[in-house]
């Protein structure tokens, strides 16, 4: 009885990956149809350059920044008891910055020149900031997920001395969290920042978009780890973790929910006292254009309003499936905002004719190519923290994280 249960979970998984696996060849199939065709094969255009993909590489990137709050918090703050939830954060967060490449290499048009902007230096350009943050944090991220690679098992009876060098990494851990903390804060910011900058885009030249990108983030990061953890926890038996953080890393999600509800209405409402081309006409597609759905009821309510509701209630938070909703919420508002944020710019085109300065509209809806490549890269993130959940127990509370033989013996000791 008990080798069928176990036959049926392996087949269950297989099954799994395998759906995972078919998504992932069909968006390489149409990422190599656009590296040799070009973005033709696309519906992006010179007035709407960037759309889907670009979508995918900022939430992507938004979500994964539970990785550097979680990892500040245990080696800055001294908050040691969220060590096992950090565990996953960085695991998700280099899964997180590989999407966001595997989609900016589909979407400069140039692939072969990805290397540009760490050679030719750019220090004006913002742009240029967020590539070398995200390259840099990229290594940061990879050197932190080391140690839990050396800690597996298979790892240990296998490659015993690489392992053990893997764990040794682990020394470090508080120097890269302040590094990753840095590095990560700067490009959150610069995200927001490069459309900020943008002054050919009314809609988008103003400076609290450095701020709604940092404060979304946080709010997406940490809600992509809670409800990735309590989801495992409830698909696999083996894995067992402490529903005392979690409930308490949702509270914090409701209380920085507050937060960004209260500047994003103010970014909105200030943009109503005067008549400005373009600036006023973004705002209405957004309240009430094309939109206007997805930012009242995607956005603001969906992913604000109602978590804010069910997470700052502690009978609420206290159901395990309310809590994992009002996450699931909060993710899907953050791809929401980051959606409206690009489409509402890209959207609203100004003619500078010397007689006539009018706001005019276009339009933008993902081609076939776009949709199966970006399910390729979504598909590739699913797939890879399902290995990481069944070969390297990144999601297990039992497991003391970063913690090898020799720390725990220096730690006993002291």
């Amino acid at each position: 009885m008990i080798s069928e249960r176990r036959f049926s979970r392996i087949t269950r998984l297989h099954w799994w990956l395998a759906g995972l696996a078919t998504i992932m060849v069909a968006g390489v199939v149409a990422g190599g149809i656009v590296f040799a065709k070009g973005l033709v094969v696309t519906n992006l255009s010179d007035l709407v350059p960037w759309g889907l993909w670009i979508t995918i590489d900022l939430s992507s990137i938004a979500l994964s920044a539970g990785a550097f709050l979680l990892s500040a918090a245990v080696y800055l703050l001294g908050l040691r008891r969220y060590q096992p939830v950090a565990r996953t954060a960085v695991f998700i967060g280099l899964i997180g910055y590989t999407m966001a490449v595997l989609t900016l290499l589909l979407d400069i048009g140039r692939p072969d020149r990805f290397w540009h902007a760490l050679v030719y230096w750019n220090p004006h350009s913002v742009l240029w900031e967020v590539t070398m943050c995200v390259c840099l944090y990229l290594c940061v991220l990879a050197l932190e997920v080391a140690p839990i690679i050396g800690q597996t098992e298979w790892m240990r009876k296998r490659w015993p001395r690489v392992a053990s060098r893997l764990e040794w990494l682990h020394h470090f851990a508080p120097y890269l969290a302040v590094v990753g903390l840095l590095l990560s804060m700067l490009h959150q910011s610069s995200l927001g920042a490069t459309y900020g900058v943008l002054k050919a885009r009314p809609i988008w030249y103003r400076p609290g978009l450095s701020v709604l990108f940092i404060i979304s983030a946080a709010a997406g990061g940490i809600s992509l780890t809670t409800l990735a953890t309590m989801l495992t926890s409830r698909l696999s038996s083996q894995v067992k973790v402490e529903d005392a953080l979690l409930d308490r890393l949702a509270s914090v999600v409701g209380w920085v929910l507050v937060g960004y509800l209260y500047f994003r209405f103010w970014d909105a409402f200030s943009m109503t006292y005067t008549y400005e081309p373009g600036r006023t006409e973004g705002l209405r597609l957004i309240t009430q254009g094309p939109l206007a759905f997805n930012f009242w009821v995607g956005e603001i309510l969906i992913g604000a309003v109602i978590p804010i509701i069910l997470l700052l209630n502690p009978r609420t938070r206290g159901n395990v499936w309310l809590r994992m909703i009002a996450l699931a919420m909060v993710v899907g508002g953050v791809v929401a905002y980051r959606w409206d944020t690009n489409l509402a710019g890209m959207l609203v085109v100004l003619t500078y004719l010397p007689q006539e300065i009018v706001a005019r509209y276009t339009s933008y809806v993902p081609s076939l190519i776009e949709f199966i490549a970006g399910a390729g890269v979504v598909a590739y993130g699913i797939f890879a923290f399902t290995l990481g959940v069944r070969y390297l127990n990144v999601v297990d509370h039992r497991y003391r994280p970063y913690k090898s033989r020799s720390v725990s013996t220096a730690s006993a000791g002291d």
